[in-house]
């Protein structure tokens, strides 16, 4: 049996701010965006390439804003870092260790993300 990981929430202070800033910043496709009342609305985001999508909204959890530690993988940490810039994001410098080269970088609410470009195997 698989089991996919496909959806992971991140709580965020302002929805619109946190779509806007996944979506220009970070390169995000929009998937969903749905008020389905007062107190709860879905906006679904996913990385380019990625099967595993990101949640923002109201309604969808308890975690604070700016909790979240998160993950994403590319073929090539130079490139990605220089999108990143391209589209007007903070990224920090490109940073080595054996376990892969990575970049970091954190949203509006201080959520946590680190880009890896994995080592050779």
């Amino acid at each position: 049996m698989d089991w996919k990981l496909e959806l992971v929430t991140i709580p965020v202070t302002d929805v619109d701010r946190a779509k806007a800033f996944y979506t220009e910043k970070a390169g995000f496709h929009a998937d969903h965006d749905h008020h389905v009342n007062d107190e709860l609305r879905f906006v679904q985001l996913t990385p380019p390439g990625s099967a595993c999508s990101i949640a923002i909204g109201t309604g969808l959890g308890e975690s604070e804003p700016g909790s979240a530690q998160l993950q994403l993988v590319v073929a090539d940490i130079h490139a990605a870092r220089e999108e990143l810039l391209g589209r007007g994001l903070e990224v920090g410098e490109v940073e080595d260790f054996p376990w892969g080269s990575f970049v970091f970088f954190r949203d509006p609410d201080g959520n946590a993300w680190a880009v890896q470009q994995l080592p050779p195997r």
